[in-house]
Order: C-alpha cells, then sequence, then structure tokens
C-alpha cells in the first residue's frame, strides 16, 4: 500500500478531482441498471412485453426487438440520471472549488495524494438553514480513486470532515447518498452516522426506486450534559 496524506485542494488539483468525480458517477450506471431490471414491474414487462408482442405479431423477432428496446431504454435511463446528477454537480460547487469552498470560514475542501496523484476528495460547506436548531456542516463529494479503495482513505477523509466539523464549532454533520453506494453506506454506519430520512434527487431516480438517504453524526462535543441531579451516580 502507497502512502498517501491529505491536504487542502489547490487549483493544481482541478482536472484531476473532476476527473475522480465524473469516473465515479459513471461507476455507478452497470449497478443501478441492474437494480432497476429486478424490480417487479420491469421483470413483469421485460417478460411478458415480448410475449405479448409474440401474441399479437406472430414474429419472435419482434418480440426479441421489443425486448432489447425494453433493456436499451433501462440502460439509458440509468445513464442519463447520473449523467443528470454530475452535470448538476459541474453547475454549481465542482464549477469553482476555490470560490465555493474557501471563501468562507466554515467550508473547505481537501485532497488525497499518493505518489504525487490525486486519489480522493472530500469537501465541507456550512448548512444554511434558518430553522434549524443546532449549527451543522455538511460532508460532501466524498470520492477515492478505484485502484485506491479498501486503504483506509475513505474513512480518514470522513474523520478529517469531523475534526473540522469539531474545531470549526459545529454540532452536527450531515450528508446524503444513494442505496447504490454500499460501500459508503457500510463506512458511515460504522463511523457511527445515523439515518434521519430519504428523498429522491430527480424524478428518473423515483422511476428507478434509488432514494437519497440521508444521515446526521452528533458530534460528542456538542452533546447535552445531564441535569443536575439527573444520573450519573449518587
Amino acid at each position: 500500500m502507497a502512502p498517501y496524506h491529505i491536504r487542502k485542494y489547490q487549483e493544481s488539483d482541478r482536472k484531476r478531482v473532476l476527473g475522480l468525480f465524473s469516473q465515479g458517477m459513471a461507476e455507478h450506471v452497470p449497478a443501478t441498471f441492474r437494480h432497476t431490471l429486478k424490480l417487479r414491474q420491469n421483470l413483469v414487462l421485460l417478460l411478458g412485453g415480448p410475449l405479448a408482442v409474440f401474441l399479437v405479431s406472430g414474429s419472435w423477432l419482434l418480440a426479441l426487438m421489443a425486448s432489447l428496446t425494453f433493456l436499451t431504454t433501462l440502460w439509458f435511463l440509468a445513464k442519463y440520471s447520473w449523467t443528470q446528477h454530475t452535470v448538476k454537480a459541474l453547475q454549481t460547487d465542482l464549477s469553482d472549488i476555490t470560490k465555493y469552498y474557501f471563501s468562507e470560514r466554515g467550508s473547505c475542501f481537501w485532497v488525497v495524494e499518493s505518489e504525487g496523484q490525486v486519489v480522493g476528495t472530500v469537501g465541507a460547506v456550512p448548512v444554511e438553514e434558518p430553522t434549524l436548531q443546532k449549527k451543522q456542516v455538511e460532508l460532501l463529494r466524498l470520492r477515492v480513486a478505484l485502484e485506491h479503495r479498501g486503504q483506509g482513505i475513505a474513512k480518514a477523509l470522513v474523520r478529517t470532515v469531523l475534526q473540522f466539523a469539531r474545531d470549526q464549532g459545529y454540532s452536527e454533520v450531515v450528508l446524503n447518498t444513494t442505496i447504490m453506494q454500499s460501500p459508503a453506506l457500510a463506512i458511515y454506519h460504522s463511523m457511527g452516522f445515523q439515518e434521519t430520512h430519504q428523498s429522491f434527487a430527480f424524478q428518473s431516480f423515483r422511476l428507478m426506486a434509488i432514494p437519497l438517504i440521508h444521515f446526521i453524526y452528533h458530534l460528542p462535543s456538542a452533546q447535552v450534559s445531564p441535569a443536575p441531579g439527573q444520573g450519573g451516580g449518587p
């Protein structure tokens, strides 16, 4: 395992950071396609549609074409959904990383460098929600290059954000990810993040039954102490 170190983002990292992000999004397409294919309604259409075409037309060729057309549509939907997600990111925080993450106190963006190459990223920005009772920061863009996974880099990046949140006086760290990102889900659960609710980023994700899972981490320093006379022994 090659040594690595985490440092703050520099503008010279931009090309590699965007490449890592786009690569990560593209990785989700095959898994999303398989997930969508297993949905009950799609299995019914995949099996029943071509059969109906055959019964009406008497042609196995038309039935086969109907099946291929349906599979192509599912693949397109999977690819389109992640492309939509990528475009949104490239038009928001990733359009100008320095400006978005370093213009104000309380936000930051880090990269992981190994053998002179950027192999991971993570960001943190304050949650601007006037109804919040506690000061929250959102963890964003956690990404590790495929060939460097399994080395504890992702956990190190999450710990970096947690320490940053403590230093900046935040009470909670929040994030969201999809059910397609099972390694990330395992990491968040193992590190003490708690699921709060689910939502859908785009209508296409709703059609494919791929919700965003929202997490929260309550920083220990922000926990409320027991009131006098409650707990803690005599």
